[in-house]
Parts: C-alpha cells; sequence; structure tokens
C-alpha cells in the first residue's frame, strides 16, 4: 500500500501537514494540466519541473511522495496511447464486481457502507432537527469538507483553501444546526487516503431511490477501475436512464467515497467533473498508479 503525501508524521488535518499538502497537490495538477496541454510534445521532466518553479530532482521526489511512482510512470497514465490501453482494461468492470463479488485490500465495497435516507420531514423542514458536525482535511486531491449527522456521514466534497474553516453555506438545509468538529470525519479521509475502506461508515444521505441505486452501484467498482454511463444504468436495470444517471453523479454528495470520477465518456475522454476536469484526471491516474505498482509488488 502506498503512502499518502509527504507529512508521514503529521496527522491528516493538522495545519502544517494540510498546509504542506495542498502545496504539493496544487503543484502536481498544475503539471498534470500542463502535460495534458501540451501532451501530443510530451514534456520532459525537466520541463515539467520548470513549469511548477521545482527543481528536475525536487519535483521527482515531490511525485514520488504523493503517489509512490515516479514522474514518468505517473504521467504514462495521463496520455491518450497510454490511457486508452489502461483504461480499455479496466473499463465496464462494473457488471462483473457485481456478479462475482470481486475483493481485495485497496476497494470500496458496498457493504462496508450502510445508507440511510433522510426523510420526507426532514426535506420540508429544511433540517430543522439536524445537528450537522462538519470539519476540513487535506487528501491527495486537496482540501475535503466533511459533514455529519448523528446517523453519519452526509457531505464529503472537495473545497479551495480560501472555504478551509469557514462556515458551510447549506441552501438546502437553511434551518440546520452547524457545529465545528475537527474530528469528525477524520479516520474516513485517512482511509480513502491509503486506498480504501477498513473500517464500517455510515451514511446520511439526501437522495431519490433512483439516485441512492446509482451511488450503491459506483461503489461496487474496484479501485483504479473505470465505467460508463450506459454501463451504470444497465446495472441497476435502467438501461435507457443514461442522461438521468449522469444527473444522479451531479448530485453525488459523498464523493471520493462515491467514487463518481471513476465514470468516464470513453477511453481517450474522462469527461466532465463538478470539482474540476484536472482533479479527475489526478485521482484516475493516482488510482491506477497504485493498483499498478500494488500489482508489481506482489
Amino acid at each position: 500500500m502506498l503512502e499518502l503525501g509527504n507529512n508521514e508524521n503529521v496527522p491528516v488535518g493538522t495545519a502544517n501537514a494540510g498546509a504542506a499538502q495542498a502545496r504539493d497537490y496544487a503543484r502536481v495538477e498544475a503539471a498534470i494540466k500542463f502535460l495534458h496541454a501540451q501532451r501530443r510534445s510530451q514534456p520532459s521532466l525537466d520541463q515539467l519541473a520548470e513549469h511548477v518553479c521545482l527543481s528536475p530532482h525536487h519535483f521527482q521526489r515531490l511525485f514520488r511522495r504523493w503517489c509512490g511512482v515516479t514522474p514518468k510512470q505517473l504521467l504514462s497514465f495521463l496520455t491518450v496511447a497510454e490511457a486508452q490501453q489502461l483504461l480499455a482494461a479496466r473499463w465496464n468492470v462494473l457488471d462483473t464486481s457485481i456478479e462475482v463479488g470481486l475483493s481485495g485490500p485497496a476497494r470500496l465495497h458496498d457493504a462496508f457502507v450502510a445508507v440511510t435516507a433522510m426523510t420526507p420531514g426532514e426535506y420540508k423542514a429544511g433540517g430543522a432537527e439536524l445537528e450537522i458536525a462538519y470539519a476540513y482535511h487535506m487528501t491527495p486531491f486537496g482540501w475535503m469538507r466533511v459533514m455529519s449527522t448523528s446517523r453519519g456521514i452526509c457531505e464529503l466534497a472537495f473545497v479551495d483553501a480560501n472555504c478551509v474553516g469557514l462556515v458551510p453555506a447549506l441552501p438546502e438545509w437553511p434551518n440546520a444546526t452547524l457545529t465545528p468538529a475537527p474530528q469528525v470525519g477524520m479516520q474516513l479521509v485517512r482511509e480513502l487516503s491509503a486506498g480504501g475502506l477498513r473500517t464500517p461508515v455510515q451514511l446520511h444521505l439526501r437522495g431519490t431511490n433512483f439516485q441512492l441505486q446509482v451511488w450503491r452501484a459506483l461503489m461496487r467498482l474496484p479501485i483504479g477501475s473505470v465505467t460508463g454511463y450506459s454501463d451504470i444504468a444497465r446495472a441497476i436495470g435502467r438501461p435507457r436512464a443514461q442522461r438521468a444517471v449522469g444527473s444522479a453523479l451531479g448530485r453525488n454528495p459523498v464523493v471520493w467515497l462515491v467514487p463518481c470520477h471513476r465514470v468516464i465518456r470513453d477511453v481517450a475522454d474522462l469527461g466532465q467533473y463538478r470539482f474540476g476536469v484536472t482533479r479527475k484526471r489526478a485521482m484516475v491516474a493516482w488510482e491506477c498508479a497504485q493498483t499498478a505498482a500494488d500489482g508489481q509488488a506482489a
């Protein structure tokens, strides 16, 4: 299993770790964006390092700490030629995982996750009876806000650094009581950052029955795998509901845990992502690099 970040001795969620990891991810994101824009010319390590204002040696070490592989190994997953072969091998595994129950130490299994739906009364009251605790934690892909009620996690969302520490704005729950709680979701973020769940998680989600079906189907996807909208629609018995599947993905309240970033248009086009297409490329590449490195180590 790969290690997270470059601050192994500083707990996730502390100010020092968060600031350093935020800088690291910003540089990695900038490098990925640059590589994608210049992919036809295949930028060298020196060019990538210069773009993020680091020496080649420092940049190489940063990549190693961030992902566990070299920049060349990771960036190969982001080029079209490599991505087509890599993603094709991991394409459309959703049906297989449902049929045979794929297992492994680095996957999210819906058996680990219990989901409680919010009640019609909670909708109508605008969350008047809800007490929501929130915290901000650093991940390999930037800051994440975690929110939880007494019945479970109700939100995981990536946020900009300038939002960290602020009281969340929740227009859908105008009457809820919001309380800062720094430890909320810390263990969950640690496990996701290490590649997968190790302990059970309780979710308390707002969604229709259809949306919950889509989110549950996504949680059956192993890390490092991708699928398409039509595959999800077929998996939940609604083969013509591709557009509705896309809408459900856009309303996913617990990103990363429900891995909507693993849904792509095709092997040459990862498609859009609510938290930025560059972050999506980084997440897919990071997961593919992890599974590749784990396979080589096995």
